[in-house]
């Protein structure tokens, strides 16, 4: 992605808490004709020996999981908080609006998991991560309604090569900063999570 220097992140904590905190994310190959095909998918973020690895799992019938048999890089993506900018935050009135974000991109090599055990442990990774609750339950379901479900499915590994993170809140224009924060601030759920990113980052404005 287009990546300006002073947008950019290396820091794998903030890559790794932003992919976590927003784990739906598009799985983009291409299809057999050469063309992107997306799938939008939660991910489980794992780090082995300092790198990424990304698990998740897609229906049978999505053919993805073929696409990604047949050429394992693929592209996979996360987006982040974002919301418009208004052009009032400015003392200067020739400005225009913007739309800040936050995302990573990650370019990874695929790895299908297709026996039951391996599925069943990569599910019970996600289902930690959004419910772990109903891990009882799904063991309560008996092996095999579990079989059927896992026959369902198909399961990959995402083994993340290179991976870019984004930070896009206008750190470029100090001047703003205070009043961006503060519009952020009584905003909507995304904008508030804007403004406890700029707090981090340390964007106090001038």
């Amino acid at each position: 992605m287009y990546q300006p220097p002073h947008f950019k992140s290396e820091d794998p904590a903030i890559a790794a808490d932003l992919m976590r905190a927003y784990p739906f994310a598009s799985l983009i190959s291409n299809d057999d004709a050469g063309f992107p095909f997306v799938t939008h998918l939660p991910l489980h973020l794992q780090e082995r020996d300092g790198r990424f690895v990304l698990l998740g799992h897609c229906a049978r019938p999505n053919p993805h999981w073929r696409y990604l048999q047949s050429r394992p890089q693929a592209l996979v993506t996360f987006l982040g908080p974002h919301a418009y900018q208004s052009p009032q935050i400015y003392a200067d009135r020739q400005r225009v609006p913007s739309w800040n974000y936050l995302a990573v991109h990650c370019a990874v090599e695929a790895k299908l998991v297709e026996d039951a055990p391996s599925k069943d442990r990569l599910l019970k990774k996600l289902i930690g991560d959004h419910e772990p609750p109903y891990a009882e339950q799904w063991r309560s379901l008996g092996e095999e309604f579990a079989h059927k479900m896992l026959a369902g499915i198909m399961a990959f590994e995402l083994d993340v090569v290179r991976w870019e993170c984004k930070l896009k809140l206008n750190q470029h224009r100090p001047e703003s900063h205070a009043k961006m924060r503060e519009g952020y601030a009584a905003g909507s759920a995304d904008e508030r999570a804007l403004a406890a990113w700029m707090d981090r980052l340390g964007m106090k404005g001038n």
